[in-house]
């Protein structure tokens, strides 16, 4: 019987950055908003991301994870996904971050799996193992923030422990949407963080760039 630390550190490995999904090379927009001085501070990310989070992707993922955890089969769910992208490059980096972790689960644990964007995948994953939607969704809002608290850490002068007090400040916003989205359902699928998208799609053709989107 798989027990609850059984659960935690599975998820935890899925979600950590040594997964072979390539988190760190996604900035979600992040670096056309510190290059046009939207995010140029500690306070200034903190608000970029927690906007993130309850406005835009943040809550838009955990509705996407919460239907594929219910779905028998995910494939409606990720097409509502892959066509909610705001973006070329949010399609981008949903759809290969998904296809990395599909494989890569699917040669682990010895699942079927097929190609899914990324919380779709995450979602359908969590169901074929049993493991807790509650936790999964909580353990993958906190992975989004600490992956682009990581890349504001590179763009942005935050220190390491400035960065990990940050991570520390959103968590109970992770937990709260996660909670949200659980008792959720893809009705309530909104995105308002505008500037979020405008910076996705301004990174398209932004001339000095060191990440993918």
């Amino acid at each position: 019987m798989t027990t609850h630390t059984e659960h935690v550190l599975t998820l935890t490995q899925w979600l950590s950055p040594a997964y072979p999904v390539g988190a760190f090379a996604y900035s979600h927009g992040l670096e056309w908003a510190v290059e046009s001085k939207q995010v140029t501070s500690h306070h200034s990310l903190n608000e970029w991301l927690e906007t993130i989070l309850r406005f835009g992707a943040g809550q838009a993922d955990a509705l996407f994870l919460a239907a594929a955890y219910r779905a028998d089969d995910p494939s409606d769910t990720d097409m509502t996904a892959r066509a909610f992208s705001a973006s070329a490059e949010r399609l981008k980096e949903t759809v290969l971050q998904g296809e990395a972790f599909a494989r890569a689960t699917s040669d682990i644990w010895s699942l079927s799996m097929p190609s899914l964007t990324y919380p779709v995948a995450v979602g359908h994953a969590a169901r074929l193992q049993e493991l807790p939607l509650d936790l999964t969704l909580t353990i993958y809002l906190q992975a989004f923030v600490s992956n682009l608290t990581a890349a504001g850490m590179r763009l942005v002068p935050v220190g390491q422990t400035e960065g990990q007090r940050l991570i520390k400040a959103l968590t109970p916003l992770c937990i709260e949407i996660a909670q949200s989205a659980e008792a959720g359902s893809l009705d309530d699928l909104s995105s308002t963080a505008f500037m979020g998208d405008i910076a996705a799609m301004k990174h398209e053709t932004q001339y000095s760039r060191i990440f993918r989107t």
